[in-house]
């Protein structure tokens, strides 16, 4: 089902990806993000989760339940759910537009906790300096949780730092290791393999199981990383065990 400013796609018989465009950018986010906020405060009978995504919000859904309690006999669950999606994205369409929380991340770049800083460095023709002045004083988009609980995909990185992968990856990557692919930067909530290069760490935990609310970051929140020394890392850490 398309219309001309959005498309309902079925994936699978339980989850309706609602898309929204096909770009990272601000304004599309600000588009998933009323959706999803609005799916959370008018949860509709049969539905189960969303997923908020770059260009969309996948909408998990009970197609038994959907059933059982529509009205809307000879229409299968994903036109139902469809119907209603419709109704909300004009409805949340609407909604004015949430301030956004700063979160402020302590990173220690380089050394032990950043060994692809100087890798980074080079491959951009910058100063190790220069790269960490860069990182630190732009201010990044988390526009989804993904891949492991609590790893943030942040936009908004300086082009000059855009870094390839590595054609290796590690097998297990320290848990809060901030790093960059491509013209994306983000950390690792939990130790993990991964490829991306790593250039810092941070002295805050990105992902708590125990927490009342386990991820640092949400899609919406605007990130701003701030430079620390090795001291002030140990520091906090131990302030924090």
């Amino acid at each position: 089902m398309q219309t001309q400013d959005y498309q309902l796609l079925s994936v699978g018989e339980n989850c309706i990806f609602v898309k929204m465009g096909n770009e990272i950018s601000p304004t599309i986010h600000q588009r998933v993000k009323k959706l999803a906020d609005y799916l959370e405060q008018n949860p509709f009978s049969g539905y189960v989760e969303f997923v908020a995504t770059y260009t969309g919000v996948a909408v998990n859904y009970d197609p038994w339940i959907v059933k059982k309690t529509s009205n809307a006999r000879g229409k299968s669950s994903f036109i139902v759910v469809s119907e209603q999606l419709e109704k909300y994205i004009e409805a949340s369409s609407t909604l004015p537009e949430k301030p956004a929380d700063l979160v402020e991340i302590p990173v220690c770049y380089g050394g032990e906790y950043g060994p692809d800083l100087e890798v980074v460095a080079e491959h951009c023709g910058l100063s190790t300096s220069e790269v960490i002045k860069l990182h630190s004083s732009g201010e990044y988009l988390c526009y989804m949780i993904g891949f492991c609980p609590g790893f943030p995909y942040l936009g908004g990185m300086d082009p000059r730092l855009a870094t390839p992968r590595r054609q290796t990856p590690r097998l297990a990557i320290p848990a809060r290791s901030i790093g960059i692919a491509g013209q994306q930067t983000g950390g690792y909530p939990i130790s993990t393999p991964g490829g991306w290069q790593l250039i810092g760490r941070s002295a805050i935990e990105l992902y708590d199981a125990q927490a009342k609310q386990p991820t640092l970051l949400k899609a919406g929140d605007v990130v701003k990383f701030r430079s620390i020394t090795p001291q002030e890392y140990e520091k906090i850490r131990g302030s924090r065990q």
